[in-house]
């Protein structure tokens, strides 16, 4: 969930930057059309991630000693999205560099932006753990 959200408010909403934006940078029709299709390429799939965890979560809720919660649910989005913030920033952003947070701003600052995109990462997994942690799971 957290890919898609990322790709429809970073990508499509803000238009802070594309999945290839770094490496081909919005500076042409053609280079838009390439970010476009493979923005679309990561959507779908995101898609098919999320699919596949609301068959894993239905499937888990129909066993007989599942025990509804919300805390368990939240914990598990949030250690879920932090997760992949934090790869996605470490990986995407700085590792392999082929885009940054936001890109609309001196490239000077991405370096703030790709930070605290991962601080956020951070903070999600650290709650979601905490949380996990009180939960009955």
């Amino acid at each position: 969930m957290a890919g898609y959200l990322d790709g429809v408010v970073f990508h499509q909403l803000l238009q802070w930057h594309h999945l290839f934006s770094s490496w081909y940078p919005i500076i042409s029709v053609e280079n838009l059309e390439f970010n476009t299709f493979w923005d679309g390429v990561f959507h779908s799939a995101a898609y098919l991630f999320i699919l596949a965890g609301v068959i894993i979560l239905w499937r888990a809720a129909r066993l007989i000693h599942f025990k509804w919660s919300t805390r368990c649910l939240g914990a598990s989005m949030l250690i879920g999205f932090g997760t992949s913030n934090l790869i996605e920033g470490l990986v995407d952003h700085q590792l392999l560099g082929i885009h940054h947070v936001n890109e609309t701003v001196d490239r000077s600052q991405w370096i703030y932006w790709d930070l605290a995109f991962i601080a956020s990462g951070v903070a999600m997994l650290v709650v979601g753990l905490l949380l996990w942690r009180r939960t009955d799971a």
